[in-house]
């Protein structure tokens, strides 16, 4: 019997009070903040809070100061927040965020679509946004979007997204994680660009996002650990999407990755009853059912009706 060389535990970042909730309509504060309570109960010791971005652009969070103003009441969590310019940088540090994603789309036509900047601008911004959140004691992560494919350019060539990467480091990047912006990666290719961006940055921690528009997110969260990856974003429900790839599910669930990680001996430290409970929350507070299978079906011990046969 061949044996995986699965990590023993896997670190998973919450993503859904920004990327779930990025798309959908603006939702009460109170709400938000009954969000985070049920997702720091499941475990999980890194939650993206939210987005310092345009409000006009995405108006679920305009409201990411005062998110960031009611943090202080969790312990032992590492909350971090997205930025996309040097000015949303500069809010979050303000507003005692220091660990900070800066994402950079490898594919010149996203960047161009969802920052109104090229690659190449967007690279030269990463040092001096590692510089704010370094001078704040926090730390710069570089998400590099459409990391496998653009929804303009089409395929990303590994090479390009490799040569960010490299730059990033140099920057003085403190991380990076790949992004599958559009879903639509798969295992081998997983593979083949988790070893080349290692090869360029191997002291660096490397973490990867992906979204289940094709239903291969969990698949390739599964090579990626195979690959060496042992820090993963999920979304409770399975929320969220990219504004440029119409019909996109969301990103993985976080339940479902759980579920697979726990039947194959990996350590998360987070409780999957507690996510699904903070699944069933956020599709309530949302107003519609995510894309999550295992809240559907529940897990291996669902009871089965008459008649059922294997």
């Amino acid at each position: 019997m061949t044996e995986l060389a699965l990590p023993e535990r896997v670190s998973i970042r919450e993503v859904g009070p920004r990327d779930g909730l990025q798309l959908e309509a603006p939702i009460p504060f109170d709400d938000k903040i009954r969000l985070l309570d049920a997702l720091v109960a499941t475990g999980v010791r890194r939650i993206e809070a939210t987005a310092f971005v345009s409000p006009r652009a995405v108006p679920s969070m305009a409201d990411a100061e005062r998110v960031a103003a009611a943090l202080g009441r969790w312990d032992g969590v590492a909350f971090s927040a997205l930025v996309a310019s040097l000015n949303g940088a500069r809010r979050a540090v303000a507003a005692g965020i220091t660990d900070i994603e800066y994402v950079v789309s490898a594919a010149d036509g996203h960047s161009r679509a969802n920052v109104l900047r090229s690659t190449e601008e967007a690279v030269a911004a990463i040092a001096p946004i590692a510089e704010i959140a370094h001078e704040a004691g926090g730390r710069c992560e570089v998400i590099i979007a459409t990391a496998w494919d653009c929804p303009f350019d089409g395929p990303t060539p590994v090479d390009r997204t490799v040569s960010v990467a490299r730059e990033a480091v140099a920057a003085d990047a403190d991380a990076l994680c790949l992004g599958d912006t559009i879903g639509t990666t798969t295992p081998v290719r997983v593979t083949t660009l988790v070893d080349a961006v290692g090869a360029v940055a191997p002291d660096v921690p490397l973490g990867a996002h992906f979204h289940n528009t094709r239903g291969t997110g969990i698949a390739s969260a599964f090579a990626a650990l195979l690959a060496g990856v042992t820090e993963l974003d999920a979304s409770t429900s399975g929320l969220g999407g990219c504004p440029f790839a119409p019909g996109a599910t969301g990103n993985i669930a976080t339940e479902e990755l759980v579920y697979l990680l726990a039947d194959c001996g990996v350590a998360t430290g987070v409780d999957l009853d507690a996510v699904l409970d903070a699944a069933r929350l956020v599709e309530k507070i949302v107003g519609h059912p995510g894309d999550s299978n295992l809240l559907r079906a529940g897990g291996r011990s669902v009871p089965r009706g008459p008649g059922h046969t294997d």
